[in-house]
């Protein structure tokens, strides 16, 4: 009897400065890694170098890799010396998926509580739940630019239309769909979430989310499903010109993805336009981007190294918060 080979697994472990560990993750991402690690999270001294570590079932070519991370460390701001050493290790056959998950702990902003289907939470409710089945290091509500939409969102989002443009796992749109929810029940008095149950109008299109990755399309499906918000239409590509408009639109991707994508993310929102994914130091560079279209008075949010920008149809100033 032929036996079966075992599925080979394998680490990738980069030691970088500890300020340049983000552009290690972003690249590491871009390469379609399975789950992600750093090694020192806890310790209670910082240090001048950590150890990020992608799991990957099959090994990227050497020069993809590193045109990958060289790109991610030239758009956070670093030379390619902030990474003091990489290597491969093969990964032994185990469940190293489940021991990754053990240190993924929720991520908690304000209303909502991103949290894996595994976890247990104390009884919160006045706390929107979001359950995640992560598969990837970005998407599962720990990011920055991820949790400044999710306080957006909170602060400015009631029971409006939403458009979700490059969605990841579907969080920011089930945020919205689940808020939707509230608001309406509170009103109905409703306590069990049903998806579109409180949609008086459904031919009309709420919440619509795109990503132009197939995966990332399939596994917000999944969470959608996991969090019982049917209302939401996902689809794989972008916007165009056919795109309709929706109330607020909300875009998390990266500088360099949104500046071509404003002519249509600034024709497709009535009242509120949410875009993130943008280092601090591009601030200047999108404000006057948004000048092009008439956008001036925005208010922009801080944390960490990142920046959401928030325009309303009708705002009287620029404001900056910084968490």
């Amino acid at each position: 009897m032929t036996q079966t080979p075992e599925k080979q697994w394998f680490a990738l472990e980069v030691t970088v400065e500890t300020d340049a560990s983000e552009a290690v993750e972003s690249a590491l991402n871009q390469l379609d890694t399975l789950g992600i690690e750093i090694n020192n999270l806890g310790k209670d001294k910082p240090k001048e170098t950590l150890c990020v570590v992608g799991y990957f079932d099959e090994k990227p070519a050497d020069e993809t890799l590193q045109s990958e991370l060289s790109e991610a460390l030239r758009i956070y701001g670093f030379s390619n010396d902030a990474i003091k050493k990489s290597e491969w290790k093969a990964v032994e056959n185990k469940d190293w998926l489940a021991e990754w998950k053990k240190s993924w702990k929720p991520t908690i902003t304000g209303k909502f509580i991103v949290a894996p289907v595994w976890y247990k939470l104390p009884d919160a409710p006045e706390k929107i739940v979001i359950r995640i089945e992560p598969s990837m290091a970005f998407g599962t509500g720990t990011h920055e630019t991820t949790r400044l939409c999710l306080k957006a969102i909170e602060e400015n989002y009631t029971d409006e239309s939403f458009l979700d443009v490059g969605t990841g796992t579907g969080i920011l749109a089930i945020a919205a769909a689940k808020l939707k929810f509230k608001v309406q029940s509170s009103k109905f008095g409703v306590t069990t979430f049903e998806g579109s149950t409180l949609n008086p109008e459904p031919e009309i299109l709420n919440f619509l989310a795109c990503d132009t990755d197939e995966d990332s399309v399939k596994i917000a499906r999944e969470n959608a499903e996991i969090n019982h918000t049917s209302d939401i239409d996902f689809y794989v590509g972008s916007i165009d010109a056919d795109t309709p408009r929706f109330d607020f639109v909300c875009a998390n991707l990266t500088a360099d993805v949104i500046v071509p994508l404003l002519p249509l993310l600034t024709a497709k929102y009535r009242k509120t336009l949410l875009l993130s994914g943008i280092l601090s130091e591009q601030t200047d560079w999108l404000i006057e981007e948004l000048k092009k279209f008439q956008i001036e008075n925005i208010k922009i949010e801080i944390d960490g190294e990142w920046i959401s920008i928030l325009a309303h149809s009708q705002q009287p100033a620029i404001r900056l918060t910084i968490n």
